[in-house]
């Protein structure tokens, strides 16, 4: 399975928050670049990119600093945060990301992500963020009454190629993950889907791939990497092989 690592971008600085919430943030590096360049050395395939500050409504953003990874990075960057509008979209098709996450603005205007799908050539990935198995938005500030296997259930017939699926309550939390929540998802969706959220050792790694559904091609790890709880280059190596394709 993919082992994606992750990075997270605030003020221009990588950071980890607890269950999503800004008001419990670690800064564990002032320099992006040099990060994604360490995970690119240890074998990383795709980096997971949020941009935490346009996911809470900011305009200000990270594009600079994704402007930057993907010129100066050989691998695949997947950017999530604030995809909410046709135009943001063409900003990053325009600095070569083709791996786009759209959360909130699926709940919020679904009618109009699909005439995206259709307009623009894209990788179209749905985040799925969930809290009690309710869907949250606006950077999982905002909740809804609609539940995950609601919004699965639709993916395919929208248009999307592939799902990642975040228990809001597991991530930052080194506890492991929501394994059966997840499996649920890649069930019910019939898409690739990628677990996010909770990964604190390589036991719980192990745990998922030798349990997931077939669908569940990968695991996203943040926290844990940042923490030195394992190296990234050992998880690539026990759970990553050539076979495992980023699609995009």
């Amino acid at each position: 399975m993919l082992v994606i690592p992750a990075i997270d971008l605030l003020d221009g600085k990588c950071v980890r928050l607890y269950r999503g919430d800004y008001n419990r943030q670690t800064v564990y590096a002032e320099d992006p670049l040099a990060v994604a360049l360490g995970f690119q050395e240890a074998g990383a395939k795709l980096i997971h990119i949020v941009d935490l500050d346009r996911a809470r409504g900011s305009l200000q953003g990270n594009r600079s600093i994704l402007k930057l990874l993907t010129k100066s990075l050989k691998l695949c960057l997947e950017v999530g945060g604030g995809v909410r509008s046709l135009e943001d979209i063409k900003e990053l098709l325009d600095l070569g990301i083709k791996r786009l996450i759209i959360g909130t603005a699926l709940i919020t205007k679904p009618a109009e992500v699909t005439t995206w799908l259709a307009k623009e050539r894209f990788y179209p990935i749905a985040g799925i963020d969930a809290e009690k198995h309710y869907l949250k938005a606006w950077g999982w500030t905002t909740a809804s009454s609609l539940t995950d296997q609601e919004l699965a259930s639709q993916l395919v017939q929208m248009g999307f190629k592939e799902i990642i699926y975040t228990n809001i309550a597991k991530d930052g939390t080194l506890r492991g993950p929501d394994l059966k929540s997840t499996n649920a998802i890649a069930q019910t969706s019939g898409l690739p889907t990628i677990l996010s959220g909770g990964i604190g050792s390589l036991e719980d790694l192990d745990k998922v791939f030798k349990q997931a559904h077939p669908l569940v091609k990968g695991v996203i790890v943040g926290k844990a990497i940042y923490e030195k709880r394992f190296s990234l280059a050992t998880a690539i190596k026990l759970y990553q092989t050539d076979q495992d394709v980023v699609n995009q």
